[in-house]
């Protein structure tokens, strides 16, 4: 009986700025970003849900931009800056959109912050004072099955605030 081997994935060299450092490596041209960002590089923070894109729990900033990283290849963000809920905190601080999660009770289970904060954070860094309304299609990607929502509008409304003080 001959069989044939099974032919090897295409492989890619791939390179990109995460929380201001840049990474190459080798990756298989069907992994996603999610896959390399947790695998590859350690940065948990990211979290895995639904892997569907309907969850937001692996939303990550793309050149500033909130995506859901399960549905992007990692050779698609070849070249391109990638901020992870890792990189928000600088020398030792927490962003103060993550203080605000902390101060207003936003976190429960703590699934879904990472999401919630990074697209807050981009909804905050293009709109530093968004209305109510604003803030919750921001995070309408996002879903929370512990909060109910109330206190994440609140915290990022804060954070506004905060900012602007």
């Amino acid at each position: 009986m001959v069989t044939e081997a099974k032919p090897k994935t295409k492989r890619q060299i791939v390179t990109l700025t995460i929380n201001g450092d840049e990474h190459v490596s080798l990756v298989k041209v069907n992994t996603t970003l999610l896959d390399l960002l947790r695998e590859e590089f350690d940065y948990t923070g990211t979290k895995k849900g639904c892997e569907l894109g309907d969850c937001g729990a692996c939303t990550v900033l793309l050149d500033g931009e909130p995506v859901n990283s399960c549905l992007i290849l990692a050779v698609e963000a070849d070249g391109r800056s990638v901020t992870t809920i890792e990189g928000l905190e600088k020398n030792g601080k927490l962003d103060v959109v993550q203080e605000a999660f902390v101060n207003h009770g936003a976190i429960q289970c703590g699934y879904c912050s990472p999401g919630m904060i990074l697209s807050s954070r981009a909804l905050l860094n293009r709109n530093p004072s968004p209305t109510e309304r604003e803030v919750r299609d921001a995070i309408a990607g996002n879903l929370c099955r512990c909060t109910g929502y109330v206190k994440i509008v609140e915290a990022v409304l804060a954070a506004s605030a905060e900012s602007k003080a």
